[in-house]
């Protein structure tokens, strides 16, 4: 599995070539800026090597404001095969959704503090890459709040909203039961009613399903 790390932190950048080398994982760049990390990707490209998975600050040079999280977005439209999971300090709403909207496979939005969480990052990642999706549960719970504030969660249950909710956050139908305490097959009624309620059509694709109802919910 490869990967390109744009972070402008040198320790943090290190450490996250190391651990994520150390787990088995290939980081075949890791830059500082957004430019950097446009010109590594569109590089590998040309080489015919395209990472899997871009793991980037959400703020860096030269302004620190969204630098980041732009350069991903710019990154979906050129090579959508690529997933790309962004790390923030806290919760920004905006970029979060600007992120999801319109993407069909592969993204992340993951609070900093989750990297110490190594094995449910590196998980992450590697989720990412494959083509699912990895919320934090703070940006999940964050926009989902949103949602409710336009009245667009309205027909759902409570317990289809945290039915959701876990969803959101990349959990099967299985880890959702467990963490529930119900059975697998109440969880795919309360999915299936989720879909109908929310107008959007099922598919077999779990994380696609979960992006799908994201971005409808931040539309």
């Amino acid at each position: 599995m490869r990967v390109v790390i744009a972070e402008d932190s040198v320790l943090l950048r290190d450490g996250l070539t190391r651990l994520l080398t150390d787990r088995g994982l290939e980081v075949v760049a890791a830059v500082g800026d957004g430019e950097a990390l446009l010109a590594a990707v569109d590089q590998l490209a040309a080489e015919q090597a395209l990472p899997d998975v871009v793991v980037a600050d959400v703020r860096m040079p030269p302004t620190h404001t969204d630098e980041g999280v732009r350069a991903c977005v710019e990154l979906r439209k050129r090579y959508p095969g690529v997933g790309t999971l962004v790390l923030s300090q806290y919760v920004e709403e905006r970029y979060a959704s600007e992120l999801l909207a319109g993407s069909t496979r592969g993204v992340g939005y993951l609070l900093k503090d989750r990297v110490a969480e190594v094995r449910e990052f590196v998980e992450a990642v590697e989720r990412v890459a494959q083509g699912g999706t990895a919320l934090d549960p703070e940006v999940v719970s964050q926009l989902l709040g949103r949602s409710r504030r336009h009245d667009v969660l309205d027909a759902l249950t409570p317990r289809e909203r945290e039915v959701l909710g876990l969803m959101g956050e990349g959990r099967t139908n299985s880890a959702i039961a467990r963490q529930l305490v119900v059975s697998d097959g109440a969880v795919e009624k309360h999915v299936s009613n989720i879909f109908m309620k929310l107008g959007l059509t099922q598919s077999s694709d779990d994380h696609r399903r979960v992006l799908a109802v994201l971005t409808h919910l931040n539309t």
